[in-house]
């Protein structure tokens, strides 16, 4: 390490070991496990969305909790330390100092809820607009709402079944805590409990399935009822008013389609001061090119903006033309980027699939995908139908790059990352911005039926960025592609695995391997996503070029293929905008239908080829998932009693 570090430091790479640890933090948890006096806070893993429903789904399968109206924040504590993450892994600890030092109060060693930020009136309702006010001068106001609770004393409790995490979750709060509160459910009746909250102004239902697991996607499990129709919409101008106003209305815009289009205005719902500071806050984004296409009338004398901003809206119901009727603005969303703003679509909840299964139809079973070994197309659909609830945690919700092959891995196949329009509804767009600023529709999907309908198109592989839809600017990962030459064996690939693990850990990064289903190994180092692109390739060019130049006779960090001869090429390309890698339990389109899948450090000992595992082997990779990889980027704990 003496002779990569100062390399590592050097001001051409402009990335110091303070921000290797600090910046693109990772996991960060000591090898061996702690001893449970010094356990730290656990670290950010995604959440758990919920599907927007027309109806509350029927029967005692299902259990109902109240919609709060605020900010969605895990609650991290452990040792003297707490933290407040939102829903993207944004850390607002800053935010919330009565929650946490309530939080750390808890008689715990460590712990990771799941809850809601509200500020209640009399009535016992949440108010957005309240809880915006809050935080500007009155935090003290804020409550915490948990509603779930997935990790206790540095034990994973995400496979057990919700009611048993909730059980736990009232044990740990205390029972007459002014600010952490325990979000309490009924069993069954739930359409009556969405009447009564309806009458009483409250904002809706969230319904659970009681045995559920926690999986940190949307997975089907969780439902949202709402009793007013409302969601995010980006502000992509603003009208100029002729009275004495700041101005007259906002021009707001959604993603619909993978394309930003014109969803109407909004002029009410602003106080005064709001107004001026919503005005102060449009004024650096200004520019003269319409966003959107609108009417002429309805936009005349706008001041366009560049679509930064994003505000929660409450309307009564959406126009044949697609624009807001009796729209009213909440407050500003500061948790919620504007690529991830899309156009929420309530699904029946009769038709709504059991978690991770799917409806989809998929045509042709008997296509052979896989000639030399006889798969068909049935067969490969039933592998991802198979290992779909353990895939989503990881490909869900991210922008997503397909390998589709029609008529079989031996023709033709093509790479595809925007859509023409013929994948349905169920699977989804974010629109990004291109380099020369123009926006994009990116794929991605966030379940079973997303999965299985791009399958149903002939697709075979998929590739992911290093960056959820939340925030597609800040990686969530860092991954080093270890890609051996032609004539090289798995032995040298298997070494080259160990050193980077080493490297990694030496600058504070925990990490895990993965079978490409390849040639080579990824060494992944889960995130917490804080650092932008430009600062994540600097680090990763850095490392690889450090360790080539210090050890070149068996790497190199050049493309090429003439300087790869009896060389691993270390690809850190993967760690830029835009680029992507193969996802965990992806088939490839290779010989022999291989997957590729995470494996301990443990088993890189042992194992055989990157190829290891097929698409004959679902049963054996969710039994392993089931202990070992449960929710994705954020579990790079349990790889720490192998290292």
């Amino acid at each position: 390490m003496d002779a990569i570090e100062p390399f590592l430091l050097s001001g051409a790479v402009k990335v110091t070991k303070r921000k290797a640890v600090d910046g693109l933090r990772a996991r960060q948890t000591k090898s061996p496990p702690p001893e449970p006096a010094t356990l730290r806070p656990p670290s950010f893993r995604q959440v758990q969305l919920a599907k927007l429903a027309d109806t509350v789904p029927a029967g005692n399968r299902w259990v109902h909790e109240m919609k709060y109206d605020g900010y969605r924040i895990l609650v991290a504590v452990g040792g003297e330390e707490a933290r407040a993450y939102t829903r993207s892994g944004l850390d607002w600890s800053g935010r919330f100092p009565s929650i946490l030092l309530e939080a750390r109060k808890l008689k715990v060693r460590s712990a990771l809820l799941d809850g809601e930020a509200v500020v209640m009136d009399a009535k016992g309702r949440s108010s957005f607009q309240a809880l915006q006010n809050a935080l500007k001068g009155n935090p003290a106001s804020i409550d915490f709402y948990a509603f779930d609770l997935l990790d206790l004393d540095g034990e994973d409790l995400t496979r057990l079944p919700l009611l048993e995490r909730k059980k736990k979750l009232q044990e740990i709060l205390p029972a007459k805590s002014p600010i952490l509160r325990y979000s309490d459910h009924i069993q069954g009746q739930g359409e009556q409990l969405l009447s009564r909250f309806c009458d009483a102004g409250l904002e809706g239902v969230i319904s659970k399935l009681a045995d559920s697991d926690y999986v940190g996607a949307r997975d089907g499990s969780w439902l949202k009822i709402k009793c007013i129709k409302r969601q995010e919409f980006v502000i992509v101008g603003w009208t100029p008013s002729d009275k004495d106003r700041a101005f007259r209305s906002l021009i707001l815009g959604v993603h619909d389609g993978g394309k930003l289009r014109f969803a109407g205005k909004v002029g009410t719902g602003f106080d005064t001061a709001e107004m001026a500071r919503l005005r102060k806050t449009m004024a650096p984004l200004e520019q003269k090119a319409a966003t959107v296409e609108a009417p002429r009338a309805e936009v005349r004398g706008a001041h366009w903006l560049r679509p930064k901003l994003v505000a929660e809206i409450a309307y009564t119901e959406m126009t044949n033309e697609g624009t807001l009727r009796h729209p009213s603005y909440l407050g500003l969303r500061e948790d919620k980027k504007p690529e991830a703003v899309a156009l929420e679509r309530a699904q029946r909840t009769a038709t709504l699939p059991p978690p991770a299964t799917s409806t989809i139809a998929i045509s042709n079973r008997g296509r052979v995908i896989y000639p030399e070994s006889n798969i068909t197309k049935g067969q490969l659909a039933d592998y991802y139908a198979d290992v779909a609830a353990i895939m989503l945690p990881w490909a869900g919700s991210r922008p997503i790059s397909l390998v589709r092959c029609p008529q079989g891995r031996a023709k033709k196949c093509f790479f595809q990352k925007h859509d023409a329009g013929s994948f349905g509804e169920k699977v989804h767009h974010v629109g990004i911005t291109e380099k020369d600023g123009h926006e994009e529709p990116y794929l991605y999907v966030d379940d079973a039926e997303g999965l299985m309908t791009c399958v149903q198109m002939g697709t075979i592989e998929f590739h992911g960025w290093g960056a959820r839809i939340e925030d597609v600017e800040k990686a969530d990962r860092l991954v080093f592609d270890l890609d051996p030459d032609e004539g090289l064996d798995f032995e040298a690939v298997r070494a080259a695995a160990f050193q980077f693990r080493d490297i990694l850990r030496s600058l504070g990064l925990t990490t895990f391997p993965m079978l490409t289903g390849g040639k080579g190994v990824h060494v992944i180092a889960p995130l917490t996503p804080l650092a932008e692109w430009p600062e994540v390739k600097a680090f990763a060019s850095g490392l690889a070029q450090a360790v080539a130049q210090t050890d070149p006779s068996h790497f190199t960090a050049v493309l090429s293929k003439a300087k790869r001869k009896g060389r691993i090429f270390v690809d850190y390309l993967r760690n830029q905008r835009g680029a992507t890698a193969i996802m965990p339990y992806s088939a490839r389109s290779r010989p022999g239908a291989p997957v590729a899948a995470p494996i301990t450090w443990a088993e890189m000992k042992t194992i055989d080829a990157p190829s290891h595992f097929h698409v004959g082997d679902a049963g054996e990779l969710k039994k392993r998932a089931a202990s070992k990889f449960l929710a994705g980027w954020g579990r790079a704990d349990q790889f720490l009693p192998d290292l």
